[in-house]
């Protein structure tokens, strides 16, 4: 069993002050795989104390001091990639081909993409006769979950960084180790002392510190909408900026008269990839009324040759699910749907075959969905597809609509038809015949999906103030920004 027991604070690595162990669980075994020290408020006031020292030098530094280092980290993280893969598979469940060819890669991805977006940002800007400039923001507490640990770590990370702030970052003690690893990184890297700081621990202890300390200038949090609000509330005293990406509940709206047998299996690929565990999977399918019976067909022959089985073993399978709440979670959810009257198609509750331990989900389709059950409203997270009949296109739009959530949502059809259906769709996020976003263009969700943007420009953006100065000498208004900070 691996053991990460200390926190990483002002560039060392340090123990807990009063912490606890916990132990992480592999999902595939049900026993413990790793084991971190949940820390502290006074592992938090440490890392608040440091990043604060940091913000004075490190705001200061210049686009290309901070794009020399954001090139030394992509350099060490290309050289740990097969360490990250390994840890996201034991411990949330990804099979090694997704955790090597996607999950490890994306934070990768996030780098480069702020690098390019911070080499090509404009820091100042003449509106009028005053001058406006983007400048580091300070102290950002960044909460993030497990589901694709290092997409979410490194879409808050990199743009900070580049931003000129500093950061304390609290992963999820369900998949900790990747963190433990990109600190690592970070280190190898000569990221400067109190720029990066890592504190493991849970949300009750570590993250209700992060978001409530008077010094914490921002909290960037990704998690479920019901986590959002606790960490609003806990913000608000401090009137601190809160970025969240929320809970989705995305929308598949199959066009009427559409190919189903070419535009279904690259949408739906959404609701089984990583095991269904993300937060853009569109697993609502709304189909016309006549084309229910081929889109069920269609999607019941995809769900059951999709393969569960040994995330530690390469191939095209999916794995668990990342520990028992989940499991139970869903295994609730497909029974609710079962009682409120859907017609269970293929799958449902209790594991695969040949499976008597581990948190595997069957991968499960349901029809005869209303819009008003719990299956159509509430975030799944598992492989499981649910579809909803139509009568026309402007019914088909309502229903989309018809959630508190508003992250994504995808259209299966004609592109030149999906075209006029998208601005109609209220999501932060439109996918025509695809499900997964661009990491170079913002993103985020209307409604109760949160509010913020990360990704490329706009991710930039996010973790910088704005200030106005008016009466500068028209030379300088007219000039770029001083070096120091822009």
């Amino acid at each position: 069993m691996k053991s990460y027991l200390k926190q990483y604070i002002d560039g060392a690595w340090v123990e807990s002050e009063g912490g606890t162990i916990y132990q992480v669980i592999d999902p595939s075994t049900e026993q413990p795989c790793t084991e971190i020290t949940l820390g502290t408020a006074a592992d938090v006031d440490k890392a608040v104390i440091a990043a604060r020292t940091a913000f004075e030098s490190w705001s200061q530094t210049s686009v290309q001091e901070r794009l020399d280092v954001l090139g030394r980290i992509m350099t060490e993280y290309k050289a740990r990639m097969p360490d990250l893969a390994k840890a996201m598979s034991q411990e949330m469940g990804a099979p090694m081909a997704l955790a090597s060819m996607a999950q490890a890669p994306t934070g990768l991805a996030h780098f480069s993409a702020t690098a390019k977006a911070l080499a090509a940002f404009e820091f100042s800007e003449t509106i009028g006769k005053a001058t406006v400039v983007h400048e580091p923001l300070g102290v950002v507490a960044m909460i993030t979950p497990w589901n694709w640990p290092l997409n979410q770590i490194c879409a808050k990370v990199a743009p900070a960084l580049a931003a000129g702030d500093t950061m304390i970052l609290k992963p999820s003690e369900e998949a900790p180790s990747c963190a433990v690893i990109l600190a690592e990184i970070m280190d190898a890297a000569g990221v400067p002392a109190g720029v990066f700081n890592l504190v493991n621990g849970d949300g009750p202890g570590v993250g209700a510190a992060l978001c409530s300390h008077r010094d914490v200038d921002m909290v960037s949090f990704t998690g479920s909408t019901r986590a959002g609000i606790a960490v609003a509330l806990a913000a608000a005293p401090t009137v601190k900026r809160v970025h969240q990406e929320l809970g989705g509940k995305a929308a598949n709206l199959v066009l009427e008269g559409s190919d189903l047998a070419a535009v279904l299996p690259p949408t739906v690929a959404g609701v089984l990839a990583n095991s269904g565990q993300s937060c853009i999977a569109p697993t609502r399918l709304l189909v016309h009324a006549s084309q229910v019976a081929e889109a069920t067909a269609i999607v019941k022959s995809m769900m059951e040759q999709t393969k569960v089985g040994d995330p530690a073993e390469m191939g095209q399978h999916i794995g668990p699910v990342v520990n028992k709440a989940q499991f139970d979670k869903i295994q609730g959810l497909i029974q609710s749907a079962i009682d409120e009257g859907a017609t269970l198609v293929t799958g449902g509750v209790g594991r695969p075959d040949g499976r008597n331990a581990g948190y595997y989900i069957q991968p499960t389709l349901f029809t005869d969905v209303r819009p008003d059950m719990r299956i159509a409203q509430e975030e799944t997270f598992g492989p499981v597809a649910t579809i909803t009949s139509y009568a026309d296109q402007d019914e088909g739009i309502r229903i989309a609509n018809a959630t508190e959530y508003g992250l994504s949502a995808t259209i299966s059809g004609d592109p030149a038809a999906a075209a006029k259906v998208a601005p109609k769709l209220r999501a932060g996020l439109v996918t025509i015949n695809s499900w997964s976003p661009d990491i170079g263009a913002p993103f985020g969700g209307y409604k109760q999906s949160g509010n913020g943007r990360e990704n490329g420009r706009y991710g930039l953006t996010d973790f910088m103030e704005v200030k106005t100065i008016t009466g500068l000498p028209g030379d300088v208004r007219q000039g770029k920004p001083a070096e120091a900070g822009a």
